[in-house]
């Protein structure tokens, strides 16, 4: 946003002569891919917070927040533009707005070069305010705006009044179910003007107050101010001390608080806090339930790297699936702000000696890759300075390697010199601290045996796409332009509507649609739209386009085709031991790699788990795919655990993950894994979890494991993994719900029933602390829901648990998703607090929080439930131990039906084993007397300095290779071998 600087400094004038003309409206040209500009009347809303148009069919979907835009760019510079014949537009003319998580383009045209400059300065001077807020004033302001959207939506006339019968319909809207002559009398009280019978905007803010009047902050105040209406500074501080657990509070601290959220001004001069200031303050960022002190680096940054997890991204640059989508440099700009800092660039070879950067083997579009090392160049240091890791996979040829070897040194510079970091003691990783300002290149290295005169050398060919097998990859080589356009296009319609299809599920289950039968429907109805186009079936290009889809749609080779992968002698070996087929894998390829790129590598050389030598060399950077590191996860943990204090481990989502759906990725952190790659552009329930994970600390991309991690070992399947240490209590009472909205999914909107919330709090960690518990139903009450309920857990290890609270609309057929927050344990907050629902402007839960620390067993304690549920429910692992087992779509909308507690009652707890999904882990696991369920425990066992990792980790396994190629539904599952 450094460029957003000067915009700040604009004069009045110019900042009013660019709202003026924004507000009157600009008939402007809007590009869309494939078809013709369309004219449209853009204006900005009397609030400047939102950009519109019309005529537009999305009516009042046709918006884009402010706060949404990325960026603002001059002339022809995106795509959509790029694609336009030459001399068509005058580029003075042209801007785009970047907006959006999937960075979307909004390519505008206007009838002058003065209009379009008005359009780019007034855009990025509000984009400039909304940077340099702090959070207190951005709450302030979105609060604000909220309210003015309320009232003009609810004017259904556009008379700028309300009268009693839209209030009625705007109490329907927002959830309230009070009875109309409650209504009606705070109606007549607000409406004090000459006017009576309607509300102005500023009535209605009264009306408003007095709707949100909040009968538990109220009660609270009492029980805090001798039952007065108010605190005075001594109370306030008393509060603060004792019920916040709040330390240093001083009494200009307290003054501070009065002056900054009381309304009134009586009270103000007298120093106390009324019920609307008490109000505003207890809703303020102040109480949130986020440490406020977590917005800032706080963990020690001087541990070598492999002691953090780092936040990674997967194919970093595609905005959307991996087969079709587009790849766009901004998506670098936009993973490394949001702290992103290890990033991915897949390298091939392109036109004019200049390599691209896509997704190979499919028809993802190709950008250079000089314009991604300017881009992350541009953005790696702006949110913070602590190094990027840039993640080459290279398969170019010689001479494009050293194009891209000479990007690197002549964008990054200095960035990439190494020479000055301090590696610490013996031979360990540099800190993070010491590599500030840094960019790390993880890539392949020339082995030492070369000698450093050898120019070029071979080097292992192992990437990503090694899931898929070679004849499924797709190779378009044709020369008919038509015919490939034809296949592209069905392909794109097909996986377009396979995707919109598969959310149609519960928001909480993300694998409910699998993409083997994503493929499986792709390949039929490829087949089916064939037969239907003879004569285009005929063609070359199409015929091989029919043998990639049916290939594609194989989601695993056979045992016959998997063997000719491999040598003679391996052949011999497999033969011989059956459960060495799984971890020879295919045969090695090799490819050539050239000096100038093998020397950028110094920290981050890319292994696979056959390269490994442990030879107490560090800097090595183990890949798994998520099927190969799941089968490592599960069956040695610890050994693994322990791989990971010396070294640092990437893991990716599987190659089938064609719609670009994420993994898990708790397994794989409570392994100690640092790089655990996710596709940034897939919003959903493991992106949210991946948010919260890296948001403490700073949200500077890295978070340090737990010590436990860092030194010794431990079972993370074990039922008490760490029995000499403190576990942690966490008591929490969820009190109140506020302005909880219609699901987002609701079939009638905002005309839809009233909601009957509940709230659902899950522990996610360990598998031991893996858990959740939910309260009663209420009815008919999105507005203000009391529940007052206490919920208990008992958490291992805090340091890497995740609390995510959900809210949850019940429905007589299942249940809809409302909202959701997710915090670290660590940075929860003690005392009252309100938990605000991400994306959700005003809604939020209102809870009190206790943390104690506690000994002994695994169990979570029920004495303290006891007092305030007359049917205490276990929220221990004990229930944990039920397994979940993949199901077919039909499956999980028929358990939505049985996935809600009846109203008036509690649900029954529900076992939830997030980290576990494999059968074989059960036949291995045996539960004690005390009902928890425990991993058979293994010892330790010494790795030959001469032993590769894969087997040393592997090499124990005693599954037959026919039980290893079948998953627990009985279908091929060759996936997993290594």
């Amino acid at each position: 946003m450094a460029d957003l600087e000067v915009y700040k400094n604009l004069s009045p004038e110019k900042v009013e002569r660019c709202m003026s003309v924004m507000q009157s409206g600009t008939q402007m040209i809007k590009l869309k891919r494939g078809t013709k500009g369309l004219v449209r009347l853009f204006y900005l809303d009397e609030h400047r917070t939102r950009l519109r148009w019309r005529p537009s069919r999305k009516s009042e979907r046709a918006k884009i927040l402010i706060d949404s835009i990325y960026k603002v760019t001059e002339g022809r510079q995106s795509e959509i533009f790029h694609r336009q014949a030459e001399g068509g537009f005058d580029p003075s003319c042209c801007f785009t707005i970047y907006h959006g998580n999937h960075m979307e383009s909004l390519d505008l045209v206007t009838s002058n070069p003065e209009e379009a400059r008005t359009w780019i300065t007034g855009l990025k001077y509000l984009m400039a305010g909304i940077s340099d807020e702090d959070s207190l004033a951005k709450r302030q302001r979105t609060h604000d705006q909220w309210v003015k959207q309320t009232f003009e939506e609810a004017d259904k006339n556009g008379d700028g009044l309300l009268n009693i019968e839209e209030i009625h319909q705007l109490m329907h809207k927002l959830n309230v179910n009070l009875p109309r002559r409650k209504v009606r009398q705070m109606f007549q009280e607000a409406d004090t003007d000459e006017n009576q019978g309607t509300l102005t905007f500023e009535e209605f803010c009264v009306f408003y107050r007095m709707m949100s009047l909040r009968r538990d902050l109220y009660l609270l105040l009492l029980s805090h101010s001798d039952k007065k209406d108010h605190l005075t500074v001594e109370e306030l501080a008393q509060f603060l001390k004792v019920e916040q657990k709040m330390n240093n509070v001083t009494t200009d601290y307290c003054l501070d608080i009065i002056k900054k959220f009381e309304v009134s001004e009586e009270n103000k001069a007298k120093n106390v806090l009324g019920i609307e200031g008490f109000t505003n303050f207890m809703r303020s960022p102040a109480c949130d339930v986020f440490n406020p002190l977590h917005h800032e680096v706080y963990q020690d940054m001087d541990q070598p790297l492999c002691n953090y997890y780092i936040a990674s991204s997967h194919n970093t640059y595609l905005t959307g699936d991996q087969l079709l989508s587009q790849s766009k440099v901004d998506m670098y700009a936009r993973v490394l702000q949001e702290g992103c800092r290890c990033v991915e660039v897949d390298c091939w070879d392109g036109p004019d000696g200049e390599p691209v950067v896509h997704h190979g083997y499919t028809l993802t579009s190709k950008i250079l890759f000089r314009d991604v090392v300017e881009t992350i160049n541009k953005h790696a240091f702006v949110k913070n300075e602590f190094p990027v890791i840039l993640s080459i996979e290279n398969h170019c040829s010689i001479q494009q390697q050293r194009k891209i070897a000479q990007y690197l040194k002549g964008i990054f510079q200095d960035r990439l010199d190494l020479s000055s970091v301090d590696a610490g003691e013996g031979k360990q990783l540099p800190s993070p601290q010491s590599l500030k300002g840094k960019i790390l290149v993880k890539g392949k290295k020339l082995p030492y045996h070369l000698g450093d005169d050898a120019e070029e050398g071979e080097v292992s060919d192992e990437d990503s796409a090694d899931e898929i097998e070679d004849e499924c990859k797709f190779k378009l080589q044709c020369n008919n332009g038509t015919t490939e356009h034809q296949v592209e296009s069905f392909i794109r319609k097909k996986l377009e509507s396979l995707l919109k299809e598969s959310q149609i599920r519960d928001k909480e289950d993300p694998d409910s649609f699998t993409v083997r039968a994503l493929l499986k429907a792709t390949h039929e109805g490829l087949n089916a739209h064939l037969k239907q186009n003879p004569d285009v079936k005929e063609s070359g290009k199409k015929s091989h386009g029919r043998s990639l889809m049916t290939n594609f749609g194989k989601h695993k080779k056979t045992s016959k085709s998997r063997s000719k992968s491999y040598s003679t002698d391996d052949e011999e070996d497999a033969q011989q031991n059956p459960g060495q087929l799984y971890r020879l894998g295919r045969r090695r390829k090799t490819m050539k790699l050239c000096r100038e790129l093998s020397d950028l590598v110094v920290y981050t050389n890319s292994v696979a788990a056959q390269d490994i030598v442990d030879d107490g060399t560090t800097g090595n950077v183990l890949s798994f795919s998520e099927t190969r590191a799941h089968q490592v996860v599960q069956q040695k943990s610890e050994q693994f655990m322990i791989y990971n204090q010396k070294q640092l481990t990437r893991i990716y989502p599987s190659a089938y993950r064609i719609d670009s759906s994420n993994f898990n990725p708790l397994p794989y952190w409570n392994a100690g894994c640092q790089l655990v790659a996710l596709n940034y552009q897939s919003e959903g329930r493991m992106m949210q979890l991946n948010r919260a994970k890296f948001k403490t600390n700073g949200n500077c991309g890295y978070v340090l494991k737990p010590q436990q991690m860092c030194k010794g070992t431990f079972n993370p399947f074990s039922g008490d993994p760490l029995p000499a240490n403190p576990k942690k209590q966490l008591i929490l009472k969820v009190i109140s719900g506020q302005q909880l909205p219609k699901p987002p999914d609701s079939m009638f909107g905002d005309r839809g029933e009233i909601i009957d919330p509940f709230v659902e709090v899950e522990i996610i960690g360990l598998p031991v602390d893996c858990c959740k518990d939910q309260t009663r139903v209420v009815d008919d009450n999105g507005f203000n829901p009391v529940w007052e309920e206490t919920l208990t857990f008992t958490v291992h290890m805090p340091e890497i648990a995740l609390v995510r609270f959900l809210v949850w609309d019940h429905d007589p057929i299942g249940r809809d998703f409302v909202g959701q927050r997710t915090v670290t344990f660590s940075s929860l907050v003690p005392g009252y607090r309100h938990v605000y629902l991400e994306g959700l402007t005003e809604a939020s839960i209102f809870v009190h929080i206790t943390i104690n620390e506690i000994y002994g067993k695994n169990r979570q304690l029920q004495g303290l439930k006891g007092l305030f549920n007359k049917n205490p429910r276990h929220s221990s692992s004990e229930s944990s131990s039920q397994y979940v087992r993949k199901r077919s779509i039909g499956d999980r909308i028929l358990r939505r039906t049985a996935s809600a507690p009846a109203k008036g009652r509690k649900k029954s707890k529900m076992g939830f084993q997030e980290v576990v999904e494999i059968k074989d882990l059960v036949s291995e696991a045996t539960r004690e007397q005390d009902g928890v369920l425990r991993r058979t425990t293994r010892s330790l066992q010494a790795r030959p300095v001469s032993m590769p990792v894969d087997k040393s980790l592997l090499g124990a396994l005693s599954l037959s290779a026919s039980e290893m190629a079948k998953d627990p539904d009985g279908k091929d599952n060759s996936l997993v071998q290594i």
